[in-house]
């Protein structure tokens, strides 16, 4: 293999749809647009949701409930089996789980998740535990400590601060 015969993988490249070539071509004539009308139009395209002027449904179905959306907590999940990367009697927080690389990205905290079985008895510090995660931690000998985390700040809170 050289560079001058190199080629792409067949069926990776399309062949460029020329408009207006011609009526052989399959796309000469009104260039795939149809006869005249809104679309046929340069610059011919409504706006998402626009029903010819009619109230459109979203405006027409009523708005009820409340979503809680911006304050839900999102949690790095940790399965208990990947605790055993860790020493017999050691204690086990966020920023341990970060340096093992069992932790990583942007999270509002830590959950231990009940997969797998834990053979240590370590003390393990989280945001948060499942029912199984607690009770096969304390079962090995260990602990399962609850840390409270600050709240979650909003945009809106940001802003607010920054002025």
């Amino acid at each position: 293999m050289r560079l001058h015969n190199m080629q792409p993988r067949e069926g990776s490249r399309h062949r460029v749809k020329r408009l207006g070539c011609g009526e052989s071509s399959g796309h000469g004539k009104t260039s795939g647009k149809g006869h005249k009308g809104q679309s046929a139009r340069s610059g011919g395209s409504i706006r998402l949701g626009f029903e010819g002027g009619q109230m459109p449904l979203i405006r027409r179905v009523p708005k009820r409930g409340f979503n809680n959306a911006n304050f839900k907590i999102y949690y790095a999940p940790v399965n208990v089996g990947d605790l055993n990367d860790f020493a017999d009697g050691s204690e086990v927080g966020e920023k341990s789980l970060r340096a093992k690389g069992l932790v990583n990205g942007n999270w509002d905290g830590v959950k231990i998740l009940g997969t797998g079985e834990i053979t240590k008895k370590i003390t393990v510090s989280a945001n948060a535990f499942s029912a199984i995660a607690r009770e096969k931690i304390e079962k090995a000998g260990g602990q399962a400590v609850v840390v409270k985390k600050a709240p979650k700040v909003t945009k809106a809170e940001k802003a607010a601060a920054g002025k």
